[in-house]
């Protein structure tokens, strides 16, 4: 069952955790992220990629992702994808954002906004040290 947020956002799962155990709330509706395109990072049996991490966009972590061959900062006008810049909020893939804490080039983190099953990849001390103060 669907659920429409005080903000818009349409929830797929009401019940959506977040790593410090919330509810979980939205990452970013402008630009709109969510494997569903809901500004939720919410994940389910579809999203291979496990899109939970609710991620502040930096230069840095823009170049990584380009470098490693994800160009999240180029526009995509036909996949109505506008590019991110630094300081957009987006949900990124919990490996991806593992290998860039790996490397040295994770940005910071709502945890709030990401979902606990972020868990199964990063421990929530990792993640509390690149919380963001909101």
């Amino acid at each position: 069952m669907s659920v429409r947020h005080e903000d818009g956002t349409i929830r797929y799962d009401a019940g959506a955790r977040n790593v410090l155990g919330g509810e979980l709330m939205p990452c970013s509706v402008d630009p709109v992220t969510g494997f569903y395109r809901n500004g939720c990072c919410e994940t389910g049996p579809h999203d291979l990629g496990l899109h939970t991490v609710c991620a502040v966009m930096t230069d840095a972590f823009l170049a990584y992702s380009k470098a490693v061959g994800n160009d999240l900062s180029t526009p995509q006008p036909e996949a109505h994808f506008p590019g991110l810049k630094a300081g957009d909020r987006w949900c990124l893939c919990a490996p991806r954002w593992k290998e860039a804490l790996d490397a040295g080039s994770a940005p910071l983190i709502v945890l709030e906004s990401t979902h606990e099953e972020t868990l199964a990849i990063v421990p929530l001390g990792v993640l509390k040290d690149y919380a963001c103060v909101p």
